[in-house]
Parts: C-alpha cells; sequence; structure tokens
C-alpha cells in the first residue's frame, strides 16, 4: 500500500498545483467565490481520480508518444469535477452533510448559496481546464467523455437513480446499474481520459476504460463497507447515514462478507484488464489493490 500512498500523494501534489494556478488565472472572479472552490480543492482526499488519470497515461506509454500537458488538466478536470460533486452531495437538499475530509462542509463555512455557485464554477472550469491546456486534436475527444460520464447516463444520472430508489428494495443488477453511473463513471473517464492523453489507440483506450468500470464498482462496494465498520473519526465524515436513509448499497443488500467478495471479484477482474500492458501498469495495479484495502 506505500506505493499507492506514495502515488496519490506525488500526482495529488502535481494536480493541486496546477489547480491552484488555474484558480490564480481567474483574475476577475469575486474572490468569496474563489475562496469557496479552494476551500473544497484544498481539503485533502485521496486525490484517486486525477491519479488513475496520470497512471494510465504512464501505462500507455505516454511519456514518450503522450502529451503530459493534456493528461495534467484532466486530471485537473477529474478533480474539480469530483470535488464539485462533493460540495452539491453534501448541501441539506441531498444528503445533509456537516462534515467532509475532517473540515466542516463547503456551504457550513460559506453559505449554501454559495456552495451551490462554487460547485457550478468547478464544474465549468473542468471543462476550460481541458479546451484551453490540452492538445488541440484531443479537446473535441476529452470533452465529449468528460460530459458524457459526468452527466445524464453518468455520475449526475446515478445520483438521481440513488435517490429515487430509497426505501426501495433493490434486486443486485439494478444496485450495480447505479454505482456504475454514480461512482464508476468518472473513475472510468479518469482512466480513459489518461489513455487518450498517453496517446493510446481505441482498444487500449476501451480496456482502461473498462479496468475503470470494474474498478469503480470495487470502490463502492468499499464505501458501503466503511460506512457501516469505520467511524467518523476515520472517514473524515459521517458514518451509518445509508441505512438511516433507507439506501441500498452492498452490505445491507449481500451481507458484509458477500459484499467483501463482490470487491475482491471485481478488483481481480480490473486487474486481469491490466495483464496486456505489462509493468507499466505497475501503478494502476498498486493504486487498484488500494481502493480495496483502505480504511477510509
Amino acid at each position: 500500500m506505500s506505493d499507492a500512498l506514495t502515488l496519490l500523494q506525488n500526482h495529488g501534489q502535481a494536480t493541486i498545483t496546477y489547480l491552484q494556478e488555474a484558480l490564480v488565472r481567474q483574475t476577475d472572479a469575486p474572490p468569496r467565490l474563489l475562496q469557496a472552490m479552494d476551500y473544497s480543492l484544498r481539503a485533502g482526499g485521496k486525490r484517486l481520480r486525477p491519479a488513475l488519470v496520470l497512471e494510465c497515461f504512464n501505462a500507455c506509454g505516454g511519456s514518450a508518444v503522450g502529451s503530459y500537458p493534456s493528461a495534467l488538466a484532466a486530471a485537473g478536470a477529474m478533480e474539480l469535477i469530483h470535488t464539485f460533486s462533493l460540495v452539491h452531495d453534501d448541501l441539506p437538499a441531498m444528503d445533509d452533510d456537516d462534515l467532509r475530509r475532517g473540515r466542516p462542509t463547503n456551504h457550513k463555512v460559506f453559505g449554501e448559496a454559495m456552495a451551490i455557485l462554487a460547485g457550478d464554477a468547478m464544474t465549468t472550469l473542468a471543462f476550460e481546464l481541458i479546451a484551453v491546456d490540452a492538445e488541440a486534436r484531443l479537446v473535441g475527444p476529452m470533452v465529449a467523455e468528460l460530459a458524457r460520464q459526468t452527466g445524464p447516463v453518468g455520475m449526475i444520472g446515478g445520483q438521481v437513480l440513488d435517490m429515487d430508489s430509497e426505501n426501495q428494495a433493490l434486486a443486485l443488477p439494478d444496485l450495480q446499474r447505479i454505482h456504475r453511473m454514480k461512482t464508476g463513471a468518472l473513475l472510468m473517464a479518469s482512466c480513459r481520459l489518461g489513455a487518450l492523453a498517453g496517446g493510446a489507440d481505441q482498444n487500449k483506450v476501451q480496456a482502461m476504460g473498462d479496468f475503470g468500470r470494474y474498478l469503480g464498482l470495487a470502490f463502492q462496494i468499499v464505501d458501503d463497507l466503511l460506512d457501516v465498520i469505520s467511524t467518523a473519526e476515520q472517514m473524515g465524515k459521517a458514518t451509518g447515514k445509508d441505512a438511516d436513509r433507507g439506501k441500498n448499497t452492498y452490505p445491507i443488500l449481500l451481507g458484509l462478507e458477500p459484499a467483501r467478495l463482490q470487491a475482491q471479484q471485481q478488483l481481480a477482474t480490473a486487474l486481469k484488464i491490466l495483464d496486456s500492458f505489462g509493468s507499466p501498469a505497475d501503478g494502476l495495479r498498486s493504486l487498484a489493490k488500494f481502493v480495496v484495502e483502505r480504511s477510509n
């Protein structure tokens, strides 16, 4: 796990430095809006999505034939989209959480209206970074990928399905569909964007996307498990709220041990996909194992 933590730290630092520079470029923006954005972007977290972008870039031979500025723009965009989703999820109209990453949530510090606007601004900035900083030939495919996996058939659509299914008994395929969209879509997009920046052909882009899709399911299963077995101190946010809200989760549907087995099965499938990439994908293997073994 130490290798994964090093990767997360290094890629996370490169991404947050890039995002700080991007905020500085917003010279005409209201200072309080930038403060609200910066507050959540600097709150810590694993920075898994930008790390996946940059490791998929490496695994596809990006250092030799790819465009690192495009990969870094994609990494920054993914962190912006993920952070926006957390800021909005925490709002009273959604999950109504007071704590995120061990700190008061954005709306508790800046107010609900500013939290909404900060999330909106992070979304639009994500697309601006790709449009301005990525290689011109990659802008169209990257923007299309990010929009699709963020929007109605991706993360946002998955969030709607998740809310609509509260207090209803779902079958396993229905729960998997929700989590493929709500969580898996952004992990899949991270992997595909990294592959695109790395100059991968369509087959490799597809393979990296499949890796991210299975990893996303593993991530969500572990997240569900941690909500049951971890403390708020460990997680940096409230725990035990899924059952209180009548949410469908893997532990509730399957039980703790079968849920753990499901996570391991998804991990094994994800790792198998990396076989054809050889040793350049070792960083991705470390990150994938970390996703299942993590404690927060």
